[in-house]
């Protein structure tokens, strides 16, 4: 697996799950537009060279890694037992799940050992 593979997964599945988020806060409200705006920032922060974030890669790694993280967590945690029965909701997981893991790849490869 090499970098630019990476980055290009992380991009699409960052895509994807910040569009979904954006998609329902047509009638979900504000917070999941919050969520895929923070999305799309931590792609920007990621893939953009921003000079006030040189040498800080590997944080920009953790809070993406932690953001998703938080963001399965509350799914779970606001729909109770009814997280199981949204497909939608599901695959999101599953792509946020897919995103943590490109993201710690992307870190190791990056990172000096």
């Amino acid at each position: 697996m090499n970098l630019q593979f990476l980055r290009g997964a992380i991009a699409v599945l960052t895509l994807v799950t910040a569009g979904i988020h954006l998609y329902l806060s047509q009638t979900a409200g504000v917070s999941f537009i919050l969520n895929g705006l923070g999305y799309v920032a931590l792609l920007i922060a990621l893939l953009v060279r921003l000079p006030v974030l040189a040498g800080r890669e590997r944080w920009v790694h953790y809070a993406y890694m932690a953001f998703a993280a938080v963001t399965i967590v509350a799914y779970f945690a606001v729909n109770g037992g009814e997280s199981f029965s949204n497909m939608l909701g599901l695959f999101t997981k599953a792509v946020e799940v897919l995103l943590i893991l490109a993201l710690w790849q992307h870190l190791r490869m990056t990172q000096p050992a």
